[in-house]
């Protein structure tokens, strides 16, 4: 993307919303921090239900931060959603919720966290901005800062990745960042901060049926009950 813009010369800090893009940069990259020192120390399913309660973090900050009103069929649907993730990540196993070390889980959380505060302050950058890719481009530079501690720290084993690993890479950076971020942003000039977290949502779904599909693993009758509760928070908020 920053090649693309230095080509076209448009590669320029004179934009609208500049300290927001470079703050959004820094929370993001924070976030990721969190996120992936902590899922070292806890289990994957209580690092996916912790990360999907940004949903409800969205929901009390955006009355305080964007002073929008939540509104009676927005709450019940984040509630009737965080229902759905419990469902869908802890299968009602409670005893899943109790492995992990402690400190991974405060991690964890702290990133659910951060990330609702990127998801909040976006919707002034979607509002503001005609072509995202400048933004883009720079938020996700400013994303690097706080990982530059921890990068520099593993570059030595950069230079051995396999093909396999870059092209990994390459597919997470453009397939699972670059577009969906555009995308959300795009669908983030129509809907408030909590409608799009619990569509957001739907990737859990998403998620367990591919696994279900292509892994072999067992989409049980609580899952899809927890399912059906997201779908329904969906069309409760939409």
């Amino acid at each position: 993307m920053l090649l693309i813009l230095v080509i076209t010369g448009k590669a320029s800090f004179n934009f609208n919303k500049k300290r927001l893009v470079i703050f959004l940069g820094m929370v993001n990259g924070v976030a990721y921090m969190l996120e992936y020192v902590g899922m070292a120390s806890t289990t994957a399913s209580k690092s996916s239900l912790f990360i999907n309660l940004s949903a409800v973090w969205v929901a009390f900050l955006c009355p305080l931060l964007l002073r929008e009103r939540l509104g009676n069929k927005k709450a019940i649907g984040v509630g009737v959603s965080m229902a759905g993730v419990i469902l869908m990540t802890t299968n009602l196993n409670i005893a899943t919720l109790t492995q992990g070390a402690i400190i991974g889980d405060v991690l964890v959380v702290g990133a659910g966290i951060t990330w609702a505060i990127f998801m909040v302050y976006n919707k002034p950058l979607a509002n503001s901005s005609k072509s995202f890719i400048l933004p883009m481009t720079l938020l996700l530079l400013f994303t690097l800062v706080p990982l530059l501690p921890t990068g520099l720290l593993s570059a030595g084993s950069f230079a051995s990745l396999p093909l396999e690993a870059w092209l990994a890479i390459l597919y997470t950076a453009v397939l699972c960042w670059v577009l969906p971020y555009y995308l959300w942003l795009k669908g983030l000039q129509h809907l408030s901060p909590v409608t799009s977290a619990i569509v957001l949502l739907t990737e859990i779904v998403v998620a367990v049926t591919i696994s279900t599909l292509f892994l072999g693993e067992v989409f049980t009758a609580i899952s899809g009950v927890g399912a059906i509760l997201i779908v329904i928070a969906i069309l409760l908020v939409s």
